[in-house]
């Protein structure tokens, strides 16, 4: 009996393609962690804590021809909250990838 049916879930995962110049291992890390922080921030301003039973924000960067940055969120809220889960992650994703956005673009012009 683990209570998984009383409750409100979302996960999303998007891959964004993003072609830039070389970015040292301690920038891919710094990218990584505006992207997960962002997300989490987001949630929170939308949420109090104890609204929150679980979340997971997971950062993957693959470097290639472009940089790949897959963001795959898991949040978890009691069924009495009442919020739509899909649309805060979502909103919450997008935020990121916009963080993320601004951030390459600002290390790009400095070369």
């Amino acid at each position: 009996m683990g209570g998984k049916g009383m409750v409100g879930e979302g996960g999303k995962r998007r891959v964004m393609h993003i072609g830039l110049p070389k970015l040292s291992g301690d920038q891919l890390v710094e990218i990584g962690e505006i992207a997960q922080e962002t997300v989490v921030r987001e949630i929170f301003d939308a949420l109090r804590r104890s609204d929150v039973k679980d979340i997971e924000v997971t950062a993957r960067i693959n470097r290639g021809e472009t940089l790949d940055l897959e963001l795959e969120t898991y949040l978890e809220v009691p069924v009495f909250v009442k919020v739509d889960v899909d649309r805060l992650v979502e909103r919450a994703v997008e935020k990121a990838y916009e963080a993320v956005e601004k951030r390459l673009k600002e290390l790009a012009a400095r070369e």
